[in-house]
């Protein structure tokens, strides 16, 4: 919204990463549980893929944070200027 196009790409990046290993994860451990019910085999160790998301989301996380804490700051040493068309609402 602010034209940080490369900021907000890559934050989407992350954020999308981390959500697909976290939704990864949860859906092996299902798998672990089925299989040990039904073949009593063993489970895989995945409690890194869990971890890994969860941080990888929270980086997109901070990003966004730091991000926006640039703007605000930079709209605080100059407010943006609103374009004619919405300056005047008669118009």
């Amino acid at each position: 919204m602010v034209g940080r196009r490369l900021a907000g790409a890559g934050q989407l990046l992350l954020a999308v990463a981390g959500f697909c290993m976290v939704i990864g994860f949860l859906g092996l451990r299902v798998f672990n549980a089925y299989n040990k019910a039904l073949n009593d085999a063993e489970p895989m160790r995945i409690g890194w893929l869990g971890a890994a998301g969860g941080l990888t989301f929270l980086a997109a996380w901070l990003w966004a944070l730091v991000t926006s804490m640039q703007v605000l700051r930079a709209a605080d040493r100059q407010p943006p200027q609103l374009p004619p068309r919405l300056e005047n609402p008669a118009s």
